[in-house]
């Protein structure tokens, strides 16, 4: 489960631009540093002269417009899924599925947990196969958090239900975060977040108190928030935000009891 090393020294040190150009296969360092000085080279999009500017994982580098990936590094997209699109690689019925919407080349990159077609919202893709591991198993209980929107207006007993833990066809669910944002117009919106990624879950859940779900969008995994990412739209991670699933995922991990490679 150790998987691929991250560009840097150590695993989340930073490398300089110039050796980064050079491991990519580029060209040597020296002839990297003329690259840089001469403007040829951005970073996150913003055009980098000075060679010894650092860069490290999630950092999106290119020379001449065109991107420069390192060997052997892990890619990590936030993606706002709209309705409509299956959560998997390959749809065999042939429906538009996420890997469509973002026509990644750089690697097979594949989706971390799931979201009904019918659902919305926060989907990670990745190369990256123990932060995968990290963030779906349900030992570790990295929290999913969602706003549902359902028909009528639950009642805190109901809602108290789905905190203590509601037992469906597949058996309980784990008690989740539940609070009512705002009610009206025959509906109500809550912010819900689980432990657990069960089927269709937070959709049965509401069924079984008879307040069916008329819309679902995931807003987070752990800490990394969907913001104001449009549907359909999709990002790099930043370093920072790898870096802090990391080390909340592995501190799940190490709460759980569970022993884990260190990268």
């Amino acid at each position: 489960m150790a998987g691929k090393k991250a560009p840097g020294e150590g695993f989340w040190g930073p490398w300089r631009l110039q050796k980064y150009l050079a491991a990519a296969g580029v060209c040597s360092r020296r002839h990297a540093e003329d690259l840089i000085r001469s403007g040829r080279v951005e970073v996150n999009g913003q055009r980098v002269t000075q060679p010894g500017t650092k860069v490290a994982p999630g950092d999106r580098v290119s020379l001449d417009g065109r991107p420069v990936a390192l060997p052997g590094a892990f890619h990590y997209i936030l993606l706002h899924k709209p309705a409509g699109i299956v959560t998997t690689a390959h749809d065999p019925q042939g429906r538009p599925t996420v890997l469509d919407l973002v026509g990644f080349t750089q690697g097979r990159v594949f989706p971390v947990g799931r979201l009904d077609r019918d659902s919305e919202g926060l989907l990670l893709l990745t190369d990256d196969g123990l932060l995968a591991y990290l963030l779906t198993h349900p030992r570790f209980h990295v929290p999913r958090t969602y706003e549902v929107t359902v028909t009528g207006r639950p009642h805190e007993a109901e809602l108290e239900k789905l905190r203590r833990g509601v037992r469906l066809e597949d058996g309980w669910t784990q008690p989740a975060g539940v609070r009512r944002l705002r009610s009206g117009g025959g509906t109500s919106v809550l912010e819900v977040v689980l432990y657990e990624g069960r089927k269709r879950q937070i959709r049965r859940m509401f069924q079984a108190l008879g307040h069916p779900v008329v819309r679902l969008v995931r807003t987070a995994l752990g800490s990394l928030r969907l913001g104001p990412l449009p549907p359909g739209v999709y990002r790099p991670l930043t370093a920072a935000e790898v870096e802090r699933l990391y080390r909340e995922a592995q501190a799940a991990a190490d709460k759980a009891g569970v022993s884990l490679p260190r990268r």
